[in-house]
């Protein structure tokens, strides 16, 4: 047998054979499966896992920027005028997280683990020195003490002259570095002198450098992916205290720094966030692309801040009727010590209209989260909102007396995140190797293609060739004509026969 006869042979067989298995497969989720499924067990928060090293010392810088709101009509202002502020920032420190008193529960389905935070200042990305450049705002220690002895004649009258023996303001003058990480406060000393558990030192971020946030326990998502990251308790407790109802009570979703893989575009996603004593969610909005990597862009819809009326269920924040503000503010004093402080995420135009100097913009306040969606990693985030105070005249101190109710701008934050170039090459190395996998059938089928094309081609050669040598070795006859005309063949001498002689 010729090596001819057998190839093409071969090499439809082999054409049949691949189309036929591709065409399977690819009708066939098994190799999607099996992709997923490996996916399921790698994420996982269980030593030796490809992400629990990353999970709890995150290699991605994040940065944290600080802006203030610098009064420049102090003194109108305690006479009843509309405040004038200017936006002063950033001042950006490079954020530091990990996690501490990392230990297995449960056979490995929990995890319990602390998140410390370290801050450290970068004067490159800052405005200035934030130990030089000052700031006036509202006093806040002073209006928490003024707030938390309303009702009260007698210790109104107290606090009232204590203010005025001490020449404590409404308003007052500190450093952006004694805002931020704190300062004795004299007003709040010559309160400890009655009530010890009163803190002396008042600070925005005071105490939180280099602190954590309370014990949480996570589930690994070993027994389900879904569970990946998510918080099962906080501080010892599976919900919350601090609120009027049971669904805004509950602890739903992960601390913000670990999601699920293979997400969904019609998948809500929760987040639990201390910083707010609060769970929110967030929805699909667009497709995005980061360095490379292909992500979903999840957004808290408007609902999530929504005031009462607006949204039903927002009711239970509602610590009493009267301090509902509105849509866009949160009062987060029940888990701040009784601090009057709001938290702003673009609020409603009233707000906004109340103080010269605010043009808050979506796309420059909106938080956001870019996840990518087979893997679940966060490519880029940003966190934002706004810290505020609520003022207005108080029974008892006079010097409230010309003040309209107004929600005070203090601070605006913005807590962000990129994926490092080294992260990005990994998960893309990943990608790859899921979508070579993933997409096995549909190579399987090309391959089979460009073997059935090859498989024509030889046919159509084959064909061709027997063709050729079918016309090379076929007979026919020559006739006399031609043979006398042929040069090859040489003149035919025709020959007669001798004539007999005569008698």
């Amino acid at each position: 047998m010729t090596r001819r006869s057998w190839v093409i042979p071969a090499v439809g067989t082999m054409s049949g054979v691949l189309l036929v298995v591709g065409i399977g497969l690819f009708v066939s989720p098994v190799f999607r499966n099996l992709m997923e499924n490996r996916l399921k067990k790698e994420i996982v928060l269980v030593e030796g896992s490809r992400v629990f090293e990353s999970w709890k010392t995150p290699p991605p810088p994040v940065y944290m920027e600080f802006f203030f709101f610098n009064v420049t009509n102090a003194a109108q202002v305690l006479e009843g005028a509309k405040p004038e502020v200017v936006q002063i920032g950033p001042y950006t420190y490079r954020e530091y997280r990990y996690k501490e008193n990392v230990s297995m529960v449960e056979n490995g389905t929990e995890v319990v683990a602390y998140n410390t935070k370290s801050f450290v200042f970068l004067r490159e990305k800052s405005v200035g020195d934030p130990r030089e450049d000052a700031i006036t705002n509202i006093n806040i220690p002073a209006w928490a003490v003024m707030t938390r002895v309303k009702g009260s004649f007698f210790r109104a009258n107290m606090v009232s002259i204590w203010m005025n023996t001490l020449r404590v303001g409404l308003l007052t003058t500190r450093t952006v570095d004694e805002l931020l990480w704190g300062y004795r406060d004299p007003l709040l000393v010559r309160v400890s002198s009655t009530n010890p558990d009163v803190e002396t030192f008042f600070g925005l971020m005071y105490k939180k450098n280099g602190s954590n946030d309370g014990e949480f326990v996570y589930h690994t998502g070993q027994q389900n992916y879904m569970d990946y990251g998510r918080v099962k308790t906080w501080k010892g407790q599976s919900k919350l205290s601090f609120w009027t109802s049971d669904q805004c009570n509950h602890i739903n979703g992960s601390d913000g720094s670990a999601f699920h893989p293979l997400l969904r575009k019609d998948e809500r996603i929760y987040i639990f966030t201390s910083d707010l004593c609060r769970s929110i969610h967030m929805d699909f909005e667009k497709e995005v692309q980061v360095k490379g990597i292909p992500a979903y862009r999840f957004t808290p819809p408007r609902s999530v801040f929504a005031s009462k009326e607006e949204n039903p269920a927002n009711k239970g924040f509602c610590v009493t009727p009267k301090e509902c503000l509105g849509t866009g503010l949160l009062k987060v004093s029940p888990c701040r010590k009784g601090k009057p402080c709001f938290a702003k995420h673009l609020a409603e135009d009233k707000y906004v209209d109340a103080i010269k100097g605010m043009s808050p913009q979506r796309e420059h306040h909106q938080t956001f989260l870019d996840l990518n969606p087979t893997t679940g990693v966060i490519v880029r985030a940003n966190k934002r909102a706004q810290v505020n105070i609520l003022i207005s005249r108080i029974l008892g101190f006079p010097k409230t007396k010309n003040l309209n109710e107004t929600v005070f701008p203090v601070m605006f934050l913005n807590e962000s995140v990129l994926i490092d170039d080294a992260s990005a090459l990994r998960v893309q190395k990943l990608l790859l190797i899921v979508s070579v996998v993933s997409n096995f059938p549909l190579i399987i089928v090309a391959l089979g293609a460009i073997m059935l094309v090859i498989f024509i081609i030889l046919l159509v050669r084959e064909r061709k060739r027997m063709t050729s040598t079918e016309e090379d070795t076929s007979y026919s006859p020559v006739s006399d004509n031609d043979k006398k005309e042929d040069p090859q063949n040489g003149t035919h001498i025709g020959l007669t026969t001798k004539a007999e002689p005569q008698a």
